[in-house]
């Protein structure tokens, strides 16, 4: 066997430079019972950051897979947060430890909404795939999906006094849906065009609606009150139903509620409501559009409406009289009318240094109100204002910018040593240390394209839009020069292999050479770096890359007629043409030993030519975009390629073989950069990213890392499968809850695997018995199939309740659900024994019932079955009682512990308040005794 060249891997090491992501919402946390209002999470594109706004440290991070998070939703007691994900999966982590605690899936797609109920028992969420699906957090399990929305869900709230939910979407509808019987029973259509979002106010008693206009509408909500008492009428304000009523069918809708426009409030903003949100306790409304400005609106109570009525009536009167005595005339008594503005009446606005993307506010101690901006520059400002001052304004407590650049990075570089990273985008260039990740300098700039570390690592230059070189000095992060160096776009710069210049290329069709010099600064009389142009290349297109060869022997320029041109450096004559590219090639690279140069273009494929002659080696289709950077790996033929098509790619230039895909950014890649020695790369993407991967020790196996590729595409596939057909159930407005993936799938066939065995086991254990009764004797036992076989060996069944035991709570009905018929008699004799032996009787009961009502058809006309259902019958009603009688005992005993704990707890505080009071007495004495003496 011949030597195979040996790859080794590199993996994501860490994402930096977003500071939060722009698909999903940030959200107000507390951790650890912390202070309200300090921390915040955000999005980060498929982790979570929870930032301390108040120091502006990054505290907790919480990982997530490969998708990007797009909302979050914190939980009631603070504990936990939930995140929906762009695949339609919803993960709950922990805010103590992190960890990932409950996984839901069931959407198709891209999760819009999410949020619990009062008690923090269940969850609601919206989907781009238009369904509204309520969660078990508790069971961990699916309770039911509500279809009726034909777009996507903006918005899904749960009503605290009532089990009714509330949703709207950009179908222009607002729908509300009786959890109940899992129905719609009535469907708003006061709306012209999308709604974005929605609010309920005065305790539920108002809804508040944001659309595609200016309008911010209300609706009085009227409940049905209905008696405990049979035959008594049900009433709502104005109205009785009888039970014999004769239009049931017109009051249908208005059984459980009825809905009347109340008015509408104007906003500021034209255009559409982004984000409308409330405090926790509904008094302060904030909203805002595409813009900059947030506008917070205030709801008066009950009594301060009434104030504000009476105050009104006053002055009514007062004008009433006095126009009475210029009348001479007796007037009618005055009537104030009661209007939407008297209840909401706008509390101020703010401006954002940028504009907003999402919101969050939050109502402290004090009447302070926090308020937190998520703005589409990767920036986070918190503000804080005074709800009970007459004119209240807002301040400004904080910004978090240092993390990350207010546009994408365009150009990437790593220092000499490995250790600085440089990345520059349209206003900033920021240097971060490679292995803390923080940053140490950020200088202001023009819209950076190209940028490299000068030799020594103490200076940086960047190539502008404008055709500017800037050059600035580390240590003191100013800017030491700007050169006019092109007439047009400086596209690539390249350095010098003698290390004594660089190399330029621009749009205005030029290709310069400069020195570095040492000159003295006239102002400071020290000396200092700066750029001397020797020779200029004048070419027939614009050039788009420039790259010497190692051996400074020869010089690449790649122009915009799809061609690269090589030049011999030291004369600047024509060498070699290369031509193949239908679109202009965008990025190129020279191989260590001069024998190679591998371009990539727009018309997504890479080329690998010899330097010798100018042939084409191979032409590769790398990417499903434009390739937008290319660069060989330090000292190898191995180089990397980063597209437009959100991947960055590794191939080998001798093999012709594409080595492995680095999978994670979520926009286009722009560039990425290597690092001298070759074992870190860095990224940039337009999603505000910068990525660090590093190469670890692991070989890669080419045909198992194409299975491996294999594999995840069967994956998505089937995560976009549908959503699974209960037989005998009409698809109407609920349907399941749960969605088929790769992972409900092996679970069937681990339960399928788990009864083979099982039944093999049966059978071989009733052959040995049958054996030693033949024999008169104990026969040696069989050897057992099942892992651990020590463990299952003498009980088989107990291995079957473990693989039921270890598949995921929330997708067990699935997996049951796609378990063949033919395995469902021989389970449902299991769990019969199990109820009966008392093990997992919960776990047991759910996959019976699930059982019974999917396959109720076939199990009723199966005669061989009759028997099990009957014992079924009596042993689970009877288990079931003894745990329901065992848990009411429980309950009682630690309710009376509780009672007695109290009581406890009771005299201890009066025993104290006892000892306090004769240690004051005590005091008291003494100074009255100084006082006595001193007189």
């Amino acid at each position: 066997m011949g030597l195979t060249k040996q790859y080794l891997r590199y993996v994501a090491s860490a994402v930096f430079g977003v500071i939060g992501s722009q698909k999903a919402n940030i959200a107000y946390v507390t951790l650890r019972g912390g202070e309200k209002g300090r921390y915040v999470a955000v999005a980060a594109c498929e982790h979570v950051f929870i930032w301390d706004v108040r120091k502006g440290e990054k505290v907790l991070i919480l990982q997530g897979q490969k998708h990007e998070v797009t909302f979050l939703c914190p939980s009631p007691d603070g504990v936990h947060i939930a995140v929906g994900y762009e695949d339609g999966a919803v993960r709950i982590f922990s805010l103590m430890n992190g960890e990932n605690s409950v996984s839901f899936n069931g959407h198709k797609s891209a999760v819009t909404v999410i949020h619990y109920d009062g008690l923090g028992a269940r969850l609601v969420t919206g989907s781009k795939d238009t369904d509204v699906i309520v969660w078990d957090i508790i069971n961990e399990c699916g309770l039911y999906r509500l279809r009726g929305h034909k777009d996507v869900i903006t918005e899904a709230l749960f009503l605290k006094d009532k089990n009714l939910l509330v949703t709207s979407s950009k179908d222009s509808f607002v729908k509300w849906w009786d959890l109940d019987t899992q129905h719609c029973f009535k469907t708003m259509v006061g709306h012209r065009s999308e709604v974005w979002g929605m609010v309920l106010l005065n305790q539920e008693n108002r809804l508040l609606t944001g659309s595609a206009d200016s309008e911010l509408r209300a609706w009085d909500i009227d409940y049905l009150q209905e008696e405990k008492a049979d035959g008594e009428p049900r009433v709502k304000k104005g109205k009785t139903l009888l039970d014999d009523d004769d239009d049931d069918d017109e009051d249908n809708e208005e059984r459980i509620l009825s809905c009347k426009k109340a008015g509408s409030i104007l906003r500021e903003a034209r255009d559409r409501v982004v984000s409308l949100i409330t405090d926790t306790k509904a008094r302060v409304i904030a909203c805002h559009g595409s813009d900059s400005v947030l506008e917070l609106f205030t709801v008066l109570s009950e009594e301060e409406v009434q104030k504000k009525m009476t105050k009104k009536l006053k002055k009514a009167k007062k004008k009433a009289a006095k126009a009475q005595e210029g009348a001479g005339e007796e007037a009618a008594e005055p009537v104030v009318e009661r209007k939407l503005k008297d209840e909401i009446i706008r509390l101020t606005n703010i401006k954002a240094s940028g504009k907003i993307r999402w919101v969050d506010c939050l109502m402290c101690v004090g009447g302070e109100l926090k308020i937190v901006l998520l703005l589409q520059n990767n920036t986070i400002e918190t503000y804080s204002l005074k709800t009970s001052d007459k004119t209240p304004t807002a301040n400004k407590t904080a910004r978090l910018t240092l993390g990350g650049h207010r546009t994408a990075v365009r150009t990437l570089a790593f220092s000499s040593d490995n250790l600085a990273i440089l990345s520059a985008s349209g206003d900033t260039v920021k240097v971060w240390n490679r292995s803390t990740l923080q940053v140490i300098r950020t200088m202001a700039c023009e819209y950076a394209l190209c940028s490299l570390f000068v030799p020594g690592d103490r200076q940086i230059i960047l190539g502008t839009k404008s055709g500017k070189l800037q050059i600035f000095e580390l240590a003191s992060g100013s800017l030491l020069e700007t050169v006019d160096a092109h007439d047009g776009a400086l596209w690539s710069l390249c350095l010098a292999p003698d290390q004594r210049g660089i190399v330029t290329g621009s749009a205005d069709k030029t290709v310069k050479f400069w020195d570095f010099e040492l000159v003295t600064d006239q102002g400071t009389g020290q000396k200092r770096l700066t750029l001397k142009h020797t020779r200029t290349l004048q070419l027939e297109e614009d050039v788009l890359c420039v790259k010497f060869s190692p051996d400074h022997r020869l010089l690449a320029v790649s122009l915009l007629d799809c061609t690269v041109k090589i030049f011999f450096t030291d004369t600047l004559k024509f060498f070699l043409s290369l031509y193949g590219h239908k679109l202009p090639v965008l990025c190129l690279d020279i191989s260590h030993d001069n024998t190679l140069i591998a371009t990539g273009s727009a018309d997504r494929n890479v080329k690998i030519w010899g330097l010798d002659f100018g042939d084409c080696h191979r032409s590769m289709f790398a990417h499903d975009d434009s390739v937008m950077f290319l660069q060989f790996v330090p000292k190898t033929h191995l180089f990397f390629t980063a597209g437009k098509d959100k991947k960055i790619k590794q191939w080998d230039a001798d093999k012709f073989e594409h080595i492995q895909t680095l999978e994670g950014h979520h926009r286009e890649v722009w560039c990425l950069t290597i690092s001298p020695n070759g074992d870190h790369i860095v990224s940039s993407s337009h999603d505000k990213s910068l990525r660090l991967w590093e190469r670890t020790r692991e070989p890669i196996i080419l045909e198992e890392e194409r299975e491996m590729e294999r594999e995840a595409e069967f994956e998505e596939s089937m995560a976009k499968g549908d959503v699974p057909v209960v037989p005998g159930e009409t698809q109407g407005e609920a349907a399941p809850a749960g969605k088929k993936t790769a992972d409900t799938v092996k679970a069937a066939e681990r339960i399928m695997e788990a009864l083979e065995l099982y039944k093999e086991e049966t059978r071989k254990m009733e052959e040995h018995k049958y054996a030693c009764v033949n024999a008169g004797k104990e026969v040696e036992t069989l050897s057992s199939n099942i892992t651990p076989p020590v463990l299952y060996a003498c009980c088989p069944s107990r291995y079957v309740l473990d693989v039921i035991k270890k598949v995921r709570s929330s997708e067990l009905e699935v997996s049951l659900l796609v378990l063949p018929f033919s395995y469902v008699p021989e389970l449902l004799k299991l769990l019969n024994s199990y109820i009966q032996q008392g093990l997992e009787v919960e776990l047991v009961c759910r996959c019976l019932f699930f059982l019974l009502r999917i396959h109720f058809g076939q199990i009723s006309s199966n005669q061989m079955l009759l028997s099990v259902i009957d014992e079924l019958r009596d042993n689970t009603l009877s288990k079931v009682r003894e745990i329901r009688d065992v848990m009411g005992f429980n309950s009682a005993a630690l309710q009376f512990l509780q009672r007695e704990i109290e009581k406890k707890e009771d005299v201890v505080f009066f025993a104290e308040a006892t000892g306090q009071l004769e240690k004051k007495k005590k005091r008291r004495r003494k100074r009255e005794r100084v006082v006595l003496t001193i007189a």
